[in-house]
C-alpha cells in the first residue's frame, strides 16, 4: 500500500519510540508460541511492497519457527509503503480477511503519521491473534526469534 507521510527523520523513530514498539512485541509475545518482528527501511525495492516483505521474511528466516506462526511487519517510509507478511501457520488459522482487517488499521493511522499507534496496535491485534491460536506453553516454548526492529537502509 503507498499511505504513509514523509517520515520525520533519517532515525525513523526514537528512543522511547523504538521502545514501546519492542515492549509491545515482547507483551504480545509472552501469550503465545507465535513471533513477531518489525522491519523498517528507508525504500522499497520492488513496486510491491509485499514482495519486499516476502523477500525480507525469508532473509531474517522467519519460515524456521516450529509451528510456522511468525509475522512480519515491513514499512518502507521514504516510499510511503507497508506490508504484513504471515507465515503459513498462522495464515491457514486466520485467513486473508483478517490481514486485510490489520492493513486497514495500519493505512488510517499512517495516513495521519501515527506510524507508532499504527504498529502499536496491529502488534496488539495479532499477537491476541496468535494467542487463540498457537497459547503460550511454558514447557516447551521459547522465543524462537529476537524482538528488536530490524532497520534496513
Amino acid at each position: 500500500m503507498n499511505l504513509l507521510p514523509p517520515f520525520k527523520k533519517r532515525g525513523f523513530f526514537s528512543s522511547s519510540e523504538n521502545d514501546r514498539i519492542v515492549n509491545a512485541i515482547r507483551k504480545a509475545e509472552t501469550t503465545t508460541s507465535g513471533e513477531i518482528r518489525v522491519y523498517i527501511e528507508s525504500r522499497c525495492r520492488y513496486v510491491n511492497p509485499l514482495d519486499r516483505a516476502a523477500e525480507v521474511f525469508w532473509n531474517l528466516k522467519m519460515d524456521h519457527t516450529e509451528l510456522r506462526n511468525s509475522t512480519l511487519l515491513y514499512v518502507a517510509m521514504k516510499d510511503h509503503q507497508f506490508a504484513i507478511y504471515a507465515d503459513q501457520g498462522i495464515h491457514q488459522q486466520l485467513g486473508d480477511a483478517f490481514w486485510q482487517k490489520e492493513a486497514a488499521a495500519m493505512s488510517l493511522h499512517f495516513r495521519h503519521n501515527h506510524y507508532i499507534e499504527a504498529l502499536l496496535l496491529v502488534i496488539e491485534d495479532i499477537g491476541s491473534a496468535l494467542m487463540e491460536h498457537f497459547p503460550y506453553d511454558a514447557a516447551v516454548d521459547k522465543n524462537e526469534l529476537p524482538d528488536d526492529i530490524v532497520f534496513g537502509k
